[in-house]
């Protein structure tokens, strides 16, 4: 069988949780393949709201298997958090949960090097969640890191002193970061014996022999494609690889097993942290967005910076995903605006471009919109698409028009039952 990924396509927090959590019910195994406590997906049902950092979206569901591919980072502090509060709703964590040998592990000497890296960035900084995930990434392709199934080995312990002693001699560079490591530690090495007692797997090869046994498998993506590494807007980025190409690596799957590629983005477009936003709102718009989105940080706790949807930004990454079905999520948020906007091109250095340049730096680049009209209805309790506002029907339209990809999934609140199916009602 062939594997479909799910990433998002813009800045993160698109909604990603709660779709993998719709969609666990077609799939045997649902799989993370990069990213790690940085990133917060969220899932609300049956009046509770779950927020998970590094457990697959699939947990909940009981006939499924969730891994932690290798392309994760994990600190095992977070995880043991996030595991005790599944248990805590009777989630079977255990009988649905692996992890894979070869996903880093983020030490508390990585937290402290995240923290003292950014602080001396000043005004400069990266806007980072400060988990880690940047140093143990560094680590990683460093050729320095600790993994998952370095915990078995007997010199597990020494391996842990040697890159520590790495760590806190950068650490000294650091003029006036204070920190205590010893106070830490010892959460730490207590979580690893927790870690320890899960399910400990040789992924990829689970993955291939699952592949061969005809089994479906998700890979769930984690932050979005304009926060990727290499393609995302530089250096205002993650340290993982967000884009579909990360399924690859952070898997072990071939490229030619990938069949479907869902690309999540909401109704209107939000940001966290640092870093240029083109079509980003200073005005009550913006500031309506972001109180009727509940826009907060799964993870930080930050408010997020709110906008219009940015087209040639969407157009950009569908390019570099090979996305072929989009889900549109949180179009709730924009029941009430009397005028919608749509940014279409760019107003750069003085030429109109419809494509995303190397540069989206607010002083070179401004935005060039199309406006279309709103809705006044409220949709949250809307279960058939035939019945919605026709401006809504409308947007989804020019979307689709606009983007050349069919919009398949239209989200109309947080719960998952506040999801639509267009292509099932098409196929009635």
């Amino acid at each position: 069988m062939a594997v479909d990924v799910l990433l998002g396509l813009q800045w993160g927090d698109e909604g990603k949780g709660k779709i993998v959590d719709v969609l666990t019910q077609n799939y045997d195994i649902i799989a993370r393949f990069q990213g790690g406590p940085n990133a917060g997906h969220t899932l609300e049902f049956e009046g509770y709201k779950h927020v998970l950092h590094t457990i697959p979206s699939g947990v909940f569901h009981p006939n499924s298997k969730n891994i932690i591919g290798n392309g994760v980072v994990i600190d095992p502090v977070i995880f043991k958090k996030e595991i005790d509060n599944l248990l805590a709703h009777d989630v079977k964590v255990d009988e649905v949960l692996q992890i894979s040998r070869k996903a880093h592990l983020i030490l508390p000497s990585h937290r402290l090097l995240d923290a003292a890296s950014e602080a001396a960035k000043g005004k400069n900084k990266i806007g980072s969640t400060l988990k880690g995930i940047g140093p143990t990434y560094m680590d990683k392709t460093g050729r320095n890191g600790l993994r998952v199934g370095d915990i078995e080995l007997p010199d597990f312990k020494e391996r842990y002193d040697a890159l520590v002693a790495k760590h806190i001699q950068i650490l000294n560079h650091f003029e006036g970061f204070e920190y205590n490591l010893a106070e830490i530690e010892g959460t730490w090495f207590a979580a690893i014996d927790f870690l320890r007692e899960r399910t400990l797997i040789d992924s990829e090869h689970l993955i291939h022999q699952a592949l061969r046994n005809g089994k479906t498998i998700l890979a769930e993506g984690a932050q979005g494609s304009l926060l990727d590494l290499d393609f995302g807007s530089y250096p205002f980025v993650t340290s993982s690889t967000t884009t579909c190409a990360g399924s690859c690596t952070g898997l072990g799957i071939a490229p030619n097993k990938i069949r479907k590629v869902f690309g999540i983005f909401k109704a209107y477009c939000t940001r966290v942290g640092s870093g240029p936003f083109p079509t980003e709102l200073f005005d009550e718009n913006g500031a309506m967005l972001a109180k009727k989105g509940h826009e907060f940080g799964a993870t930080t706790g930050r408010p997020r910076r709110c906008g219009w949807i940015d087209l040639p930004a969407l157009k950009y990454v569908i390019d570099i995903n090979g996305v072929t079905d989009l889900i549109m999520m949180k179009s709730d948020v924009l029941s009430g605006m009397k005028t919608i906007k749509v940014c279409t091109s760019y107003n750069y250095k003085g030429t109109e471009i419809d494509y995303l340049p190397y540069r989206i730096d607010e002083k070179l680049l401004s935005p060039v919109y199309t406006e279309l009209s709103g809705w006044e209805e409220d949709i949250t309790t809307l279960e058939n698409f035939d019945e919605a506002p026709q401006n809504l029907k409308n947007y989804v339209a020019y979307l689709q028009k606009e983007l050349g990809v069919p919009i398949t999934v239209v989200s109309v609140g947080p719960d998952r039952k506040q999801t639509i199916n267009l292509e099932k009602e098409a196929a009635v």
